[in-house]
């Protein structure tokens, strides 16, 4: 069989047909005349079954990109143009393609052939790696389904036209664009795990663990952020909150927020006086920024946790048995928004209870109410009876949290260990009412003496606990009013020694004159305590306190 002449017509092409020559010019036969005889009609050159084979070969020739045809149900090679000869060599005609074009098979293209043969229709393979002499290649192959007319055969022959076209270019640009967004979305994280902090503090009495995960795989990362911060006198501040929107500027406004935050917390405010003070501020630094934030404070002595929110989701307390409940209200509009007063709301707490907040992506989908994912974090840490750390884990798995998720998630653990045995022997507390009067002073030393000698304190340590409750006893004699109490507490790593009375007057740590008989009291404290401060509280008063740290084991 001879494949050197042969004829393609691809599916759906008109065959030509050469139009007769005339030799004269037509002439209009008269109505009233008998017609001439014509003779037969003039003859037409017969339909052949292809294009020219000599302009098809001319055709494909020129094409720059890799041609190759084939015929018949092993696909015996036709033609193959120069360019497809340029990169995978020269091919003889006339053997199966599997044999002469085994790069076909191995790109996986003969199934696809066979798939076009039958059915008529193209079909494409997408992108396919070639090795080549100097670089790797990519192509996209495309195969279409063409008929064969071959010198020596009387009969039409189904085939199938290989056309490869060039897509390196376009690979290479897709890779580094891949390259630049991965990179520019590992900036993104960075900068947004930067602001979040590094080491989160973790106080004496609770068990803190925190975890965030960026949404999707793009650069705009979100503004969800937390953190743990350490008031003084065994209280604890946790804050979390979430910066509506994507991209750099919600992680700058994140940043501003948290760390004002911190500042505003080292002035011991109740909860909803940080979130006052934060409203005013989130509108300063963009008005156009909208986010959302929870405070709360834990105090050990009171065993509660006081909280207030500025349009966030319900914190949600498991208590020791399991039972679930949410802290929801009251929950005031989003900060930046003003014109609202806010206000705070307490929890019972007690050893053994645990916390959780979070940020909407957590519990938010876009098929379902926000309530149907609060209630599926409720029922996942109701059974999340572990560390901090894991139950941060387990809440993520339980509500399928993926790397693929498309919204940034935060959550803050909180955990009040339950305390037994020896290790309930480290925290331990006690309380004196005092009513004033010239007796207050020395009740209070012999009682800071009593029980600093029963918690078997060295003499140091003693000694430094009862002049501190003397000092400050003292000064809230001088300066404030009844009712007065003194509270000593201890935990594995300080000494707490706090004086409460009913006025609001903080004192603050002033220099004294030489001839000054007063105004050293709180010189005293800054000197001998590792740290002190002063509040007020939410009934009336103020309290003073001064913690000492304890030796570490020998």
């Amino acid at each position: 069989m001879n494949f050197t002449r042969w004829g393609l017509r691809l599916p759906g092409t008109q065959r030509r047909r050469a139009a007769p020559a005339r030799t004269e010019p037509a002439t209009v036969p008269s109505a009233r005349t008998e017609p001439k005889d014509i003779g037969p009609p003039p003859s037409r050159p017969p339909s052949g079954p292809g294009v020219d084979a000599h302009a098809v070969h001319e055709l494909l020739g020129q094409v720059p990109a890799p041609v190759a045809v084939v015929h018949g149900p092993d696909h015996r090679v036709a033609y193959v143009n120069p360019a497809y000869a340029s990169l995978f060599g020269p091919r003889a005609p006339g053997a199966p393609a599997r044999e002469t074009l085994p790069e076909l098979g191995e790109l996986g293209l003969i199934p696809l052939m066979d798939q076009v043969q039958r059915s008529g229709t193209p079909r494409t393979l997408k992108s396919r790696r070639v090795p080549g002499h100097t670089r790797d290649s990519h192509f996209t192959f495309t195969c279409a389904p063409v008929r064969l007319s071959l010198t020596g055969t009387p009969a039409e022959r189904r085939g199938v036209l290989v056309f490869a076209s060039d897509v390196t270019d376009q690979v290479v640009s897709a890779a580094r664009l891949r390259e630049s967004e991965s990179q520019q979305r590992a900036a993104a994280v960075t900068l947004q795990r930067s602001l979040l902090p590094q080491e989160l503090e973790q106080p004496d009495d609770l068990r803190v663990a925190a975890t965030y995960q960026p949404g999707g795989r793009d650069a705009a990362v979100g503004g969800d952020w937390y953190d743990v911060i350490t008031l003084g006198a065994g209280r604890t501040a946790v804050v979390i909150g979430d910066v509506m929107g994507r991209g750099v500027r919600a992680a700058a406004v994140m940043g501003q927020l948290r760390t004002a935050v911190r500042a505003y917390a080292r002035l011991d405010l109740p909860p909803h006086e940080v979130i006052q003070l934060l409203d005013g501020l989130a509108a300063d630094i963009d008005a156009t920024q909208i986010a959302t934030c929870l405070y709360a404070v834990h105090d050990p002595n009171e065993g509660t946790l006081t909280y207030a929110s500025a349009g966030h989701l319900p914190v949600l307390i498991r208590e020791r048995d399991g039972t679930v409940h949410r802290a929801a209200e009251p929950v005031g509009p989003p900060l930046g928004t003003g014109g609202w007063t806010h206000a705070s709301g307490t929890v019972p707490f007690p050893s053994g209870a645990t916390a959780v907040l979070y940020t909407d992506g957590l519990v938010e989908r876009r098929d379902a109410d926000i309530d149907e994912g609060i209630d599926a974090l409720e029922h996942a840490l109701a059974g999340a009876d572990d560390t901090p750390g894991i139950v941060c884990d387990r809440l993520l798995r339980s509500l399928g949290i993926t790397e693929d998720h498309d919204d940034d998630v935060a959550i803050l653990v909180l955990t009040c260990p339950h305390r037994h045995g020896e290790e309930a022997d480290l925290f331990r507390g006690a309380a004196l009412d005092l009513l004033g009067g010239i007796e207050a002073a020395p009740r209070a030393r012999a009682f800071a003496d009593g029980v600093l000698a029963s918690w078997r304190f060295p003499e140091e340590l003693r000694d430094l606990g009862v002049l501190a409750a003397s000092e400050l006893v003292a000064n809230s004699l001088k300066h404030g009013r009844a009712p007065m109490g003194l509270r000593l507490r201890r935990t594995d790593r300080r000494l707490i020694v706090e004086v409460t009375d009913g006025d609001e007057h903080l004192p603050r740590r002033q220099v004294a004159a030489p001839a000054d008989e007063a105004g050293r009291g709180m010189q005293v404290i800054a000197a001998i305590a590792a740290d002190w401060g002063a509040r007020r509280l939410p009934e009336g008063g103020k309290a003073v306190w001064a913690e000492f740290a304890l030796p570490g084991p020998s």
